[in-house]
């Protein structure tokens, strides 16, 4: 008869695969890239991998500055925001 015992891995740090080698992914990029740029907003979404998220422009209004509200924002910017995800 066998036993539930003899059949359960025990988990813990030494028998895990480490999760985040680059090794283990970077063959993956160009597979990525390519499959991001048949995308709708393909270009926009290669700049967030590349360059990280979109940054608010700031506006200085009563001696305070501070980011640019969401409704502010041109259509592209609105845009490149939305595809930051």
């Amino acid at each position: 008869m066998t036993t539930l015992a003899k059949h359960i891995i025990m988990a813990g740090a030494e028998n895990r695969p480490p999760m985040l080698e680059k090794s283990m992914y970077e063959s993956w990029v160009s597979h990525i890239q390519l499959f991001i740029k048949g995308k709708r907003n393909g270009r926009m979404m290669l700049d967030l991998i590349d360059n990280g998220l979109l940054v608010y422009p700031t506006v200085k209004e009563n001696g305070q500055t501070r980011p640019k509200k969401y409704s502010k924002l041109t259509e592209a910017q609105q845009l490149q925001d939305e595809c930051d995800v």
